[in-house]
C-alpha cells in the first residue's frame, strides 16, 4: 500500500516526517504550531502564518513571490546543505505544480 502524501502550505509532505505522528500531527491540525517552532523561538511557522494567516492563501504555490525568504529560512540541523537545497527544491516543484 502506498503512503498518502499528507500536503502542507509549503510543499513538504507530513507524511515523510518522522516526528508526524505521536509528536505532531501536521501544519493543518495545529494551525500552523508544529511541534518545531519551540525550538525557533515562533509562536507559528512563519511561512504558514504569512500564506495562511496574512495572504488568505491555500499553500504557497498561489504566492507571486515564491521563493522568499520565509521559505527558504529553516532548515533540518540535521541535513546538509545538499540535502536542504534538494528538499527545498522538491517543496517547490510540489507547489508550482498545484498552482
Amino acid at each position: 500500500m502506498t503512503e498518502r502524501k499528507i500536503q502542507t502550505v509549503c510543499g513538504y509532505s507530513c507524511s515523510g516526517c518522522e516526528h508526524f505522528g505521536a509528536e505532531c500531527p501536521g501544519c493543518a491540525k495545529t494551525s500552523g504550531k508544529p511541534f518545531w517552532t519551540a525550538y525557533v523561538d515562533a509562536d507559528t511557522c512563519p511561512v504558514y502564518d504569512c500564506c495562511v494567516n496574512d495572504r488568505n492563501l491555500p499553500h504557497c504555490g498561489k504566492c507571486p513571490e515564491l521563493v522568499c525568504g520565509r521559505f527558504t529560512r529553516f532548515k533540518d540541523p540535521g541535513m546538509s546543505e545538499e540535502e536542504a537545497a534538494r528538499c527545498l527544491a522538491a517543496m517547490e516543484k510540489e507547489l508550482r505544480a498545484r498552482k
